[in-house]
């Protein structure tokens, strides 16, 4: 574009012609190409920095600055008024002027409600209704890019179905994130008050916490609100408020009642940091290829880890006969219970039913067969510890073998271990091994590859200890969600994940759902005790004696009953623990709604239509909902499931603390500087070393900090990123990349403005004026093309397809084209009726390009919605928030024969363009061209739309010769380029080039081209290329081999007429 819509910032992608649409993956690779662009631009503005010459060089710089310093919002507006958009637009976009005073008026006017407008939710609306819970992020955490792009994705979804007139609700809510929460307020209560949890005691505790949660607990609601959600604020629920508590004990009641839910002695995920199990999901496995040492919370030394223990088991009764067994866990041998070897293992045939002596405590061990054993691995002799190992555990449970647990919950040593007794476990680990090799039993030590299992929340390493727990059966429910999904009743998206699906269902294993902590909802449980000779006194692990109850008399009532015995003789202790958080969770989608009790929004909203989540989750949180869901109401609790991909950073990598790609979406909403990015690392759990890793990784990522790219740009961003697959890269230039889409946006809006009348004939659907141009007929064509994609996009779940729809018809060709060719018209006779249409096409490009934008980016969208001049005859919605989102049945423009002269016009453009480009001419030096049509039909098109070409080639004249009227035209001093078989172009260079420097600069050019493609052709002939070089790079060096062979052959041609005109 020029001057009249030029960027005040730098476009995403720039080229000379009109471009023709591009695909995801031709706008993916231009965001990474201009992404480098960037990052050469900011290296380059680094150098400058370091090296100011003048005071007067850096005053400039400084007025550079301020030039660009972003324009705020100042007009005072009382939280929940309509901002004011009759003020001039500032010139360039700014996200803190857009974004300002807007929530809070959506907020106010009810926008987000599904009774908006005065609806009887349950009413039938014939558009249908489209409801939808958020995933509950943690109340102790602030958003991450994970909970950014489900936000994005969700609100976008939701957004789009309430402009399409449907019944629509967005539950937000927050999860009470037990461990996580507890393990914060304890911190700060050692800070301030130099006191632990058991100084207080429980009762205090937990209102420690309620204190924490009504101090710190608002921060994600502020940040849904920055990102733009359009959630339903009335309804927010938090899964520890009375109503989805009530939900919890009502849930644990039935299925205990039922025997779904019991109580039973397994091994557990143990972390002796929190002396709590905790679920699967929260083991991060830390893979080791050898010897590594590892800080231990609780240990001053590091402790070694990844490496192969070998040491002697002396087979009793034979002095000179032994078993070896390697571990990578030395100290658990004082819980081994057996030695394990393969039934068909030769080496070992004649150990079979003999026992060896445990050196350290009084007992012998039994040799056991079992299939299990790899003959291969290590000696091929295993030793057993039932009560640390899962694997072992198994083994005991098929040999018979006892269960001993020698840790207590802090990772001491206990039971009858001797001199190990009452030792930290990694103290043990060292004092076992000094100890074998005092006994000359020890063999080896050799590094091992190995997966160390880690706490989420402590950082300690988890042990598996065998403790009594609550349980969940879960057999019988996988197999109806299972069946659920095999008979399309519950749909997931994208369809590979049902792979997953049928794993988890098939490899079930009951849940345990206590945790040993004080934060979280009780286990409405309660061990009874009798006094009644007559009764047998109870065990805890005997699930005849636990009770469950809505309350404490409640649950009497049921003791009574159970055990055939008077009230007062029952003596009820309430289990200490409290639910894994997954179990509340997992009723979230309809314990928001009320129930158990049958309330209003139960009977209207559920199930629900939609559940989005990552697909790390699918088996912790969806997979629950759908047990649940159809355990305790019968119903699924949604139709389709939607997962999307994990966000990572650009370069492919996991977001980690340590290597300091973790981005806050604040950061990027806002902008944040190198130095304040650093700080936040001291803010962490780091290490001195960790921390400098992770500055050093921030540093090469984002030199100058991160750009203010708002909160549109990354929210299209990741909805254009959005592709179904399982990750993400996002690199945050891209995102930026996206704010300059949002500057063009503004300025095309503020040109268009600047030319509009304020009152706008409507465009007839089924009416085109004879003579308006057929631009406007080709972009509202386009127009019709983007609403019909965005649609399908949208129903598909496939948002790139929208994204790219909104962007291509925005830049490419409104932007680029079609208010290019209205310039001539808007800047002449406005009364024209040529004139009066354009307007007309005009205001309908920019009303329609905004509603299909609107769903992506609310902010901009509503800013501009806003300042659109007014149609006749027509009345423009309060808020875009509640427009009807376009439908392809409204817009019947298509014209297929226009879009292909107009994409001819394109190719010609394109071709004049280039070649301008090739002899050095500036957009301010126009030529003349004479096009040379060899048919009449070619001549009718180049004829028809010869003043578009003129403007967009920056031609001053046009002449168009036809083959068929005997017309030659001259080629003096001219360049000739061919468009098509039918088509060539003369353009005049004579007196515009110095044909002899021209030259010159292509002969320098060349030679670079040749250097370029002779390195790409010597590689390709390499050897190994092909073994060795992967193909996705071996596609791009095709692809570039192939370009630049097409700019030599351009040069060729350019070089070819230069020649000419120095002969004439």
């Amino acid at each position: 574009m020029s001057s009249a819509v030029e960027q005040n910032e730098n476009p995403v992608s720039s080229t000379e012609e009109p471009a023709v649409p591009k695909t995801a993956k031709q706008l993916e690779k231009e965001a990474k190409k201009q992404a480098k662009l960037e990052k050469l631009k900011q290296k380059q503005e680094k150098l400058k920095e370091t090296k100011p010459s003048t005071k007067e060089k850096a005053e400039k710089k400084e007025g550079k600055k301020e030039v660009k310093e972003s324009a705020l919002y100042t007009i005072d507006t009382p939280a929940g008024e309509k901002k004011d958009t009759s003020c001039p637009m500032p010139d360039a976009y700014s996200p803190r002027y857009v974004e300002a005073a807007w929530y809070s008026w959506w907020e106010k006017q009810q926008f987000f409600k599904p009774e908006y407008g005065g609806r009887n939710i349950l009413e039938p609306n014939p558009k249908g209704k489209f409801v939808i819970v958020i995933p509950p992020p943690n109340v102790t955490g602030s958003l991450h890019l994970g909970h950014a792009l489900a936000c994005t994705v969700e609100d976008a979804l939701t957004r789009w179905n309430r402009m399409k007139g449907k019944t629509t609700l967005w539950v937000p809510g927050c999860d009470h994130a037990g461990i996580a929460t507890q393990v914060v307020v304890e911190k700060r209560l050692w800070k301030e008050e130099g006191k632990s949890r058991l100084d207080i005691g429980r009762e205090k505790f937990v209102e420690k916490v309620w204190e924490w949660r009504r101090d710190k607990g608002h921060r994600i609601y502020d940040q849904l609100r920055k990102m733009g959600c359009s959630v339903d604020w009335d309804r927010e629920s938090f899964t520890m408020d009375p109503k989805l508590s009530e939900a919890v004990t009502e849930a644990f009641l039935r299925l205990h009642s039922e025997g779904v839910i019991y109580r039973s002695e397994r091994l557990v995920n143990w972390s002796c940091t929190l002396k709590s199990a905790i679920s699967d999901i929260e083991v991060d496995k830390m893979e080791l290829s050898g010897r590594t040492l590892m800080s231990v919370p609780g240990y001053k030394e590091k402790v070694e880890f990844g490496v192969l223990v070998s040491f002697a088991y002396k087979v009793e009764g034979e002095e000179d006969s032994e078993l070896v067994v390697a571990t990578t866990r030395v100290e658990t041998m004082l819980g081994d219970t057996a030695v394990a070897v393969h039934p068909n293992d030769e080496r070992y045939k004649s150990f079979h039913g003999k026992r060896v002596i445990h050196p350290f405590c009084n007992r012998t061990l039994p040799i056991v067969c079992d299939d299990f054993v790899e003959m291969s691995f290590g000696t091929g002799a295993v030793k057993i510890t039932p009560a640390h190992d899962h694997n072992d555990y198994e083994v005991g449970k098929r040999h018979n073998l006892p269960m001993i647990n020698i840790l207590d919950d802090e990772g001491k040593i206990i039971g009858k271990c001797g001199e190990f007794t009452g030792m930290p476990r990694f103290t043990a680990r060292k004092a076992v091994l000094a100890a074998l090799k005092e006994k000359n039993l020890y063999r080896e030590t050799k590094d091992n590859p190995m997966v160390v299992p880690i706490c989420s929340r402590s950082k300690d390493v988890v042990e598996p200890i065998i403790k009594p727990q609550w349980y969940v059966k879960c057999e019988e429910m996988a197999a109806n969600a299972k069946k659920a999904v095999e008979t399309g009743e519950l749909k997931i998206i994208p369809e590979h994940h049902k792979k997953t699906w049928y794993h988890w269902m098939d490899n079930i294993r009951d849940w345990c759902i206590s945790r040993q902590l004080w934060w979280g909802h009780r286990i409405p449980a309660y061990f009874i005790e009798i006094d009644d000779p007559l009764v047998p006194r109870g065990n805890v692990l005997d699930n005849r004696y636990w009770v469950s109850g809505r309350s404490h008399d409640d649950a009497l009532m049921r003791a009574s009953h159970q055990l055939r015995t008077t009230i007062p003789q029952i003596k009820l202790r309430q289990d200490e623990d409290v639910l894994d958080t997954w179990f509340s969770s997992a009723l979230f989608p309809f314990s928001v709604f009320g129930w158990p009790n049958k309330t209003e929004d139960l009977e209207a909203f559920f199930p629900t239509t939609l559940l989005e989540t990552g697909h790390d989750i699918i088996f912790f949180w969806v997979a629950r909902m759908v047990f649940f869901g159809q355990k305790l109401l019968g119903k699924l609790p949604f139709k389709e499931v939607f997962l999307h991909a994990l966000v990572r950073d650009a370069h492919g990598r996991k977001m980690s603390k340590s290597l300091g790609n973790v981005i806050d979406p604040m950061d990027v909403i806002h902008g944040i500087t190198l130095e304040d990015l650093h700080q936040q690392l001291y803010a962490g759990n780091l290490d001195a070393k960790e921390i400098e890793k992770a500055k050093q990784g921030q540093k090469e990522d984002y030199p100058n900090g991160i750009p203010e790219c708002g909160t549109d740009a990354l929210r299209f961003a990741l909805c254009a990123y959005m592709s179904q697959g399982r990750d993400i890269n996002l690199d945050i230039l891209r995102v930026q990349g996206y704010r300059f889409f949002c500057n063009k946006l503004w300025n095309a809006t503020k040109f268009a403005l600047m030319y509009l009348d304020r009152d706008i004939k409507p465009i007839d659907a089924g009416k085109e004026v004879e003579s308006e141009s057929p631009m406007n007929i080709w972009i509202r064509s386009r127009l019709a093309a983007a609403v019909k994609a965005c649609n399908e996009g949208f129903e598909t779940y496939d948002l790139p397809m929208a994204t790219t729809a909104c962007y291509n018809f925005w830049l490419y060709e409104l932007c680029d084209v079609y208010l290019e060719c209205l310039k001539p018209i808007l800047q002449g006779n406005k009364e024209s009726p040529v004139a009066q249409a354009a307007q007309s096409t005009l205001v309908l490009c920019l009303e329609v390009g905004l509603l299909l934008l609107a769903p992506f980016m609310p902010y901009i969208t509503e800013e501009l919605f806003q300042r659109l001049p007014d149609v006749t005859g027509t009345s423009r919605p309060i808020s875009i928030c509640v427009a009807p989102y376009p439908e392809a049945e409204e817009c019947p423009w298509q014209n297929a024969e226009v879009e292909s002269e107009v994409e001819f016009v394109q190719k010609v453009v394109h071709v004049v363009r280039s070649a301008r480009a090739d002899y050095n001419l500036p957009t301010k030096v126009k030529t003349e061209a004479s096009i040379c049509c060899l048919d009449d039909a070619t001549a009718s098109t180049v004829e028809k739309y010869s003043q578009d070409i003129a403007t967009l080639a920056y031609c001053s004249k046009i002449a168009i010769v036809r083959s068929s009227d005997g017309d030659k035209p001259s080629t003096s001093g001219c360049a000739i380029l061919t468009v098509s078989g039918e088509c060539e172009v003369h353009l005049m260079l004579k007196g515009l080039v110095d044909p002899a420097k021209e030259r010159e600069k292509l002969s320098k050019k060349r030679e670079k081209l040749d250097q370029q493609v002779s390195r790409l052709v010597t590689a390709a002939n390499a050897p190994d290329y092909e073994s060795k070089v992967p193909e996705e790079v071996r596609v791009a060096n095709e692809e570039k081999l192939s370009q630049l062979q097409g700019e030599l052959a351009r040069l060729n041609i350019a070089e070819e007429a230069l020649q000419s005109m120095e002969q004439t």
